[in-house]
C-alpha cells in the first residue's frame, strides 16, 4: 500500500516542532534560552562522528577532512578533497568536481551511485531512493569539515548502507561576529570569490566560481549562496534553518575521446563546443532539537527540494546513431562520424544538424525524527537510537531531440514521470560492558515505486521490503587506544527504471514490473583506532564485502551494458594517520605528516555479471576477474610544516593504482576510447599559505598537478583526463 507522504510529513511535522511552538502565557514574557553549552550538547544529527569522546565509542571505521586541511590546503575541488580520506576513490569528469564520481572500497564509482552522501545529516542527492546518480553536488567551499563512516554504523543512516556514509557539514553560525573573505586568480582563467558572515546565530555564504575544465569546449560557472540560524525556543529547544540556492551554468560534455583522438589532439581535444548544463537547485530545511532531560533528546529533521536539470548534448546524437548520416572521406574510404572519430579525423558536430536535450527535474521532501535516550537497564551503560524516515522523490523526465547544433526545442521522444516514496524505521542499542560495549541495530525500508507514461498516461507500480540487521563491538585497550569490529547486510535499492522498464515509441509504451532486487551484502571489518604518542593517531581496518547481489547499470563500464547482476567479492585494508612532530617536541615548529592508504587486495567477480532480461553475461564478464575502476592500491600523502611566524607549506602526492575499464580485464584497447588499461598515476599538489604579522590578512598559492601528468582517469563514454597544471594565488582575510 503507498505511503500517503505528504499527509504523514505534516502530521508528523506538528508531532516534532508543536512542543516548541507553544508560546508562553500572557504577562510571562518569552521562556528563557536554554543556556549555550546545554544548546550545544543537543546537536547531535548534524553529525555522524559526533564529539572526539561518542566517536570513540563508534564500532566502526571513522575518518574526516577538518576545516584547517580544507582552508591551509586550499582545496579546489570535493574531488580533491575526498582523496585524503582512506577507502574513497573519486575520479575526475569536468574538472572542476561538479559531479564527483565516488567510490568505497573498491565499489565502481561512476555517479557515485554506491555511496550515502549527506548534508548536516540530511540526504543532500535528490533522489536516493529512486536515482542515487551525482549530477548535482554543492561546491567544497560550503563545508568546513567531511566526515566518514564506514562498517555498522551506517545502519543509522541509509538507503544505502554498502560502502559508507560522507556527511558533508556546513559552518555553524555563533552569537559573536564571524566573517571570512577570499579571493582567487589562476590559469585557465580560474575565479573563486568567495565571502561568509554572520552574527547573533545567523550566517550567510555566498560563492562565485567560474573557469575552463579539463579539457577543450569545457566551461563551468556556478552561484551558491546559503543561509543558516540558530534559534532558541523554549527552554529546551533549539530550530536549526538553513536555505540554500545553487545556479551552475556549464559548457561540458557528455563524451570522451576515442583512442586516435587522444593520440593525434592530445588529452585537451573536445570537438563538442554546443554541449552545455544548466543546473538550478533550491532547497531548505528545518532541525528542530528538543532536550528532554539530561538523558534524553529528540531531534527531527525536516527537509525539501528542488533541482532541475537541463542537459543539451551533441555527443548523445552522435552516440545514439543520429550523426550516421553524415559521411566523411578519409584515406579514400567513406566513413560515418563515429568511425571518422576512431580514425583520427577532426569531426565537427555541427555537420550533423542534431541536439539531444535531457530535461529532468526533481522534487524531494522528507521527515527524520531521531531519539537518543542514555539508560541504566539491565543494570549496563545503554545507549538507545531510535527514529523513522518518511521520504517522498518525484522525477519528471523529458528527452527532445532537436535539429540543429543549438536547438533547444525540438521532437519530443520521453515524457515520464517516477515517483519513489518510502517509509524506514532504525533502531540501535549500545550496550556497555565497561571496557567492552555490543551495540545491535536493525532497519526496515519500505519503498513504493510508480512509473507512469505522461502521454497515454499508462503506469505501473511496485514495491519493496528489506530488513537491514547489523552488529558493532568496541573493546577500549587503554585509554587512548579501542578496538573496533562490525558486521551488518549491506543494502541499496534498485534505480525507479531499473525496477519498472519502459519500451516502445512515445505515447504507447507500457511501463511493466521488472525482477530486480534490491543490491545486497554482507559487510565485516575489523580495527583499531588509537593515539599512542602525543602528536600521533592512527586508525587502521580490515574490510570484507561479500556481494550476494551486485547490481551493474548501463554507465558503470562500457559506457552500454544493459541492466546486469553477479556476486562479488570487495576485501582489503586502510590506514590513516597524522603526525605532528612539533607536538610531540613540544616546539612551535611543527612539521607533519598526513596518510590516507587503501588496499583492495580483492575486488572480483565471484560469477558472470548477466543481463536480468535474458541472463546472457555482459561485457565479456567471467568469474575471477577482477571489476572495473577498482584499483587495488590508493594512496594520498601529505609532508607540511607549520611556523610559529603563521607561514605553512604543504607537499600533497596522490598515487592511484592502475584499473580495468571493463568486466573482461581487457589490457589492448579497441579505438573507441572505451576499452583498455587503465594505468597508474602520480600526482603532485603544492600550496603555501602565509598569516600576515599582527594581521587578519592572509596571502595563499596553490599548485595543482604541478608536473603537468597527462592522466586518464575514465574510459566510460571514452577517456577522460585530470586537469592539466594550473597555478592559483590569491588572498584571505577572516574575522
Amino acid at each position: 500500500m503507498p505511503l500517503s507522504t505528504p499527509r504523514a510529513l505534516r502530521t508528523l511535522a506538528g508531532l516534532a516542532l508543536g512542543p516548541a511552538l507553544v508560546l508562553p502565557a500572557a504577562g510571562q514574557g518569552p521562556a528563557a534560552p536554554a543556556p549555550a553549552a546545554e544548546v550545544a550538547a543537543v546537536l547531535e544529527p548534524m553529525t555522524v562522528l559526533g564529539t572526539p569522546e561518542r566517536r570513540e565509542r563508534l564500532a566502526g571505521s571513522t575518518a574526516e577532512v577538518d576545516a584547517e586541511t580544507l582552508q591551509k590546503a586550499h582545496v579546489q575541488t570535493t574531488n580533491e578533497a575526498l582523496r585524503k580520506l582512506p577507502g574513497v576513490h573519486v575520479r575526475d569528469e569536468e574538472g572542476f568536481g561538479l559531479r564527483p564520481n565516488i567510490g568505497i572500497r573498491g565499489l565502481n564509482p561512476t555517479r557515485s551511485t554506491k555511496v550515502l552522501l549527506l548534508e548536516d545529516g540530511i540526504p543532500l542527492a535528490y533522489a536516493p531512493y529512486g536515482d542515487n546518480a551525482s549530477y548535482y553536488h554543492p561546491p567544497v567551499e560550503r563545508f568546513d569539515r567531511i566526515e566518514l563512516l564506514k562498517g555498522s554504523g551506517v545502519n543509522l543512516y541509509g538507503p544505502q548502507t554498502i560502502g559508507g556514509v560522507i556527511n558533508y557539514r556546513t559552518p555553524e553560525p555563533t552569537e559573536e561576529a564571524q566573517g571570512l573573505f577570499s579571493f582567487t586568480r589562476g590559469e585557465r582563467d580560474y575565479l573563486n570569490v568567495h565571502a561568509r558572515a554572520g552574527a547573533e546565530n545567523l550566517l550567510v555564504d555566498y560563492l562565485l566560481k567560474r573557469g575552463d575544465g579539463a579539457r577543450d569546449n569545457l566551461y563551468s560557472e556556478l552561484d551558491d549562496f546559503n543561509l543558516k540560524g540558530l534559534f532558541p525556543l523554549a527552554e529546551g529547544h533549539r530550530l536549526v534553518a538553513r536555505i540554500n540556492s545553487y545556479h551552475e551554468d556549464s559548457q561540458v560534455t557528455y563524451s570522451g575521446l576515442t583512442d586516435a583522438e587522444f593520440a593525434a589532439f592530445g588529452p585537451l581535444y573536445n570537438p563538442f563546443k554546443n554541449d552545455v548544463f544548466d543546473a538550478k537547485r533550491v532547497g531548505a530545511s528545518l532541525t528542530h532539537e528538543w532536550r528532554v532531560s539530561e538523558a534524553l533528546t529528540l531531534s527531527t529533521n525536516l527537509y525539501g527540494a528542488r533541482f532541475s536539470r537541463d542537459w543539451w548534448r551533441q555527443s548523445s546524437t552522435t552516440a545514439d546513431g543520429q550523426c550516421n548520416a553524415t559521411t566523411y572521406t578519409v584515406n579514400g574510404q567513406s566513413l560515418t562520424f563515429q568511425q571518422a572519430r576512431e580514425a583520427g579525423f577532426a569531426v565537427d558536430p555541427d555537420d550533423c544538424n542534431s541536439v539531444q536535450g535531457r530535461l529532468r527535474d526533481y522534487y524531494t521532501t522528507g521527515i527524520e525524527p531521531r531519539l537518543r535516550l542514555e539508560h541504566a537497564s539491565l543494570g549496563l551503560d545503554n545507549e538507545l537510537i531510535v527514529g523513522l524516515r518518511l521520504h517522498r522523490e518525484e522525477q519528471e523526465r523529458l528527452q527532445v531531440n532537436g535539429s540543429s547544433p543549438t536547438a533547444r526545442s525540438g521532437t519530443l521522444a520521453e515524457d515520464n514521470a517516477r515517483d519513489t516514496e518510502a517509509l524506514a524505521l532504525f533502531v540501535q542499542n549500545r550496550f556497555g560492558f565497561g571496557r567492552f560495549a555490543l551495540t545491535p541495530g536493525l532497519r526496515l525500508e519500505r519503498i513504493d515505486y510508480t512509473r507512469t507514461n505522461r502521454p497515454n498516461n499508462a503506469s505501473a507500480e511496485t514495491s519493496l521490503d528489506e530488513l537491514i540487521p547489523s552488529l558493532g563491538a568496541t573493546y577500549a585497550l587503554s585509554p587512548r587506544t579501542t578496538l573496533f569490529a562490525g558486521v551488518h547486510k549491506g543494502f541499496a535499492p534498485p534505480r525507479a527504471e531499473d525496477i519498472i522498464g519502459q519500451s516502445g515509441p512515445l505515447g504507447s509504451a507500457q511501463p511493466t514490473v521488472v525482477e530486480v532486487e534490491a543490491e545486497e551484502s554482507t559487510n565485516a571489518e575489523l580495527g583499531l583506532r588509537s593515539r599512542p604518542l602525543t602528536g600521533l593517531s592512527l586508525e587502521a581496518t580490515l574490510f570484507r564485502n561479500d556481494f550476494e547481489r551486485q547490481i551493474v547499470v548501463g554507465s558503470v563500464a562500457l559506457g552500454n551494458l544493459p541492466l546486469a547482476v553477479g556476486e562479488a567479492l570487495h576485501q582489503g585494508a586502510e590506514l590513516s594517520g597524522r603526525f605532528d612532530l612539533g607536538r610531540l617536541l613540544d616546539s612551535a615548529h611543527n612539521p607533519f605528516l598526513q596518510l590516507a592508504w587503501t588496499w583492495v587486495e580483492t575486488a572480483e567477480a565471484r560469477t558472470a555479471f548477466r543481463q536480468v532480461s535474458n541472463g546472457a553475461a555482459v561485457g565479456n564478464s567471467r568469474p575471477g576477474a577482477r571489476l572495473p575502476y577498482a584499483p587495488e592500491h590508493l594512496l594520498t600523502a601529505t609532508l607540511g610544516y607549520q611556523h610559529p611566524q603563521g607561514l605553512e607549506a604543504r607537499a600533497e602526492a596522490v598515487f592511484v593504482d592502475e584499473q580495468f575499464s571493463d568486466f573482461g580485464e581487457t589490457v589492448a584497447t579497441d579505438g573507441s576510447g572505451r576499452v583498455g588499461l587503465i594505468d597508474d598515476y602520480l600526482i603532485w599538489n603544492l600550496a603555501v599559505d602565509y598569516r600576515l604579522p599582527d594581521s587578519r590578512w592572509a596571502v595563499f598559492v596553490a599548485g595543482k598537478n604541478v608536473f603537468d601528468e597527462v592522466v586518464i582517469v575514465d574510459r566510460t563514454r571514452g577517456i577522460q583526463t585530470a586537469p592539466p597544471a594550473t597555478l592559483q594565488g590569491g588572498v584571505r582575510f577572516v574575522f
